[in-house]
């Protein structure tokens, strides 16, 4: 087993509770889902937001989601001009058998014009 990243985003329509935490269980499955990853292979995940989203912290979908004994972490992101606005993003250190060249990345919803290079 290695030790490998994986990276998410979404963005939502408004800074609204439910809104932030269905997308980030949304992209949250999504992750476990495309990389055949159990919960008990995820080490910890990094979870940002837009400066524009405050309704909820995105790990408290996690967490109803069932890691909870997962180490998570919210933090903002920079405000920077003319940057995409109102996007959670995901950072998740796992244990798997992929290889980096493996890992899917996932980018959902309007946040898939950030990474276009990827497969959808």
């Amino acid at each position: 087993m290695s030790v490998r990243a994986v990276r998410g985003a979404t963005q939502v329509d408004h800074n609204d509770r439910d809104e932030i935490l269905e997308a980030t269980a949304e992209l949250v499955a999504e992750v476990l889902y495309r990389n055949k990853l159990a919960p008990d292979e995820v080490i910890s995940m990094v979870f940002t937001a837009t400066p524009d989203l405050t309704a909820e912290f995105p790990a408290y979908a996690a967490r109803k989601m069932g890691l909870t004994d997962v180490p998570l972490l919210c933090a903002s992101e920079i405000a920077v001009p003319g940057a995409m606005p109102r996007v959670l993003r995901l950072l998740a250190h796992v244990d798997t058998e992929l290889t980096r060249a493996d890992i899917r990345h996932v980018y959902l919803r309007g946040a898939a014009m950030l990474r276009t290079d990827l497969p959808r």
